[in-house]
């Protein structure tokens, strides 16, 4: 169930209406559909436009590498060629990384929405004898 707008009164004489910070959270289940269909697609909703931009990189890559394979398999197959076994089975392992592409970008779409209300505050610092961290971890009691 949404939440109904929350005014706004540091704003001014006028009062802004905003909607509530969890009813515009995407769902995990919704951020996964996204960039399985779409590799970049949920990472783009929840604000993670490098990790999204690389997915669309990739899925770039193998698919043309995929058509590129596909065209070069048709000539060697109409040549009669030796290779076209070998050509072959390359362009099934564009086809296999593609698939994979969609499915690793869904699965850290699911774990980015999950995370996507945990706070950043990881800091790592140069100590002597080597290094060390610090992690705040709020916790809110009902």
């Amino acid at each position: 169930m949404a939440r109904p707008p929350v005014a706004d009164t540091a704003a001014g004489p006028h009062p802004v209406t905003r909607a509530d910070s969890l009813a515009l959270r995407t769902s995990p289940m919704n951020a996964f559909w996204r960039s399985f269909l779409l590799p970049g697609w949920g990472q783009a909703t929840l604000g993670r436009k490098l990790t999204g931009g690389i997915f669309v990189a990739w899925e770039g890559t193998t698919l043309a590498m995929s058509l590129k394979t596909r065209h070069e398999l048709a000539y060697l197959r109409r040549t009669n060629s030796a290779r076209a076994d070998d050509k072959r089975r390359e362009h099934e392992d564009w086809l296999v990384l593609l698939g994979f592409n969609h499915l690793f970008a869904g699965l850290e779409a699911y774990v980015s929405a999950h995370l996507s209300d945990f706070p950043g505050d990881l800091r790592l610092q140069a100590v002597p004898g080597g290094f060390g961290g610090t992690v705040s971890v709020p916790i809110r009691v009902r």
